[in-house]
């Protein structure tokens, strides 16, 4: 569970308090999102897990396997999954405010290995003043979360690309995602790219930090702090 005592300075990391300012100065919504992302495999889900928080989980605003729109990686037949059109922002938007003005919205539930949406089902949070939702795809909400006076903050898990790597075959294979092949291909091609991932995230509005200082800053919105409007050369077009 999160520690939601404030560091002595009233920072949630040293040397940033300029990004952050009281909620009570902002929307009047009773609950903010903090919006974590960061590479496949970097330990979200864990550390959202941690939090105790609430989870909407963004991975289950994919496209299906049949749709026309699905992009492909350069030079392969591979669905590109990593590409943000292969998602459905709209929707996840729109769930994410839902949750901000009521505590409850409806939302698909995604199988990754098929590619499918198998159902739908009801996330109810309460009346609790602050969720997390995850996925690679969130720092591409960050500034329409914000414009709607939803956000919180906006996290960038990162780490080492091979360790990340490890943790992300592991975790596939484990659940039988998609083929062998595939994973392996996909894997090494992330690896490649994390640091060019995780600048694209930034470049969206999200702090990218190791997975201490992403407690910390989930214990000050916790606390009743967030992060003041992202830059406008940081907003996403």
């Amino acid at each position: 569970m999160l520690n939601t005592n404030p560091p002595p300075d009233g920072s949630p990391t040293r040397g940033n308090a300029a990004h952050w300012c009281s909620v009570s100065c902002s929307s009047p919504l009773p609950t903010r999102v903090v919006l974590l992302t960061g590479p496949s495999g970097s330990g979200k889900s864990s550390l959202a897990a941690r939090s105790g928080l609430p989870v909407l989980r963004l991975d289950d605003f994919y496209k299906e396997g049949d749709d026309p729109t699905l992009p492909t990686v350069e030079g392969s037949s591979d669905i590109d999954w990593d590409s943000p059109r292969s998602w459905d922002a709209d929707t996840a938007v729109a769930a994410v405010a839902a949750l901000c003005r009521t505590g409850r919205t409806e939302v698909p539930v995604y199988d990754i290995s098929t590619s499918s949406r198998t159902g739908a089902e009801t996330l109810d949070i309460g009346r609790t003043p602050l969720f997390i939702a995850e996925g690679i795809f969130a720092a591409d909400i960050a500034a329409r979360c914000q414009e709607l006076g939803l956000l919180a903050d906006a996290i960038c898990l990162r780490g080492s690309p091979g360790t990340t790597f490890r943790r992300r075959l592991l975790r596939d294979l484990r659940e039988g995602r998609k083929s062998v092949l595939f994973l392996v291909r996909r894997g090494w091609r992330l690896m490649r790219a994390e640091r060019g991932i995780v600048a694209r995230h930034v470049a969206l509005g999200a702090h990218a930090c190791a997975r201490d200082e992403a407690l910390g800053r989930l214990a000050a919105a916790a606390a009743g702090r967030h992060r003041a409007a992202v830059p406008r050369e940081n907003a996403a077009v």
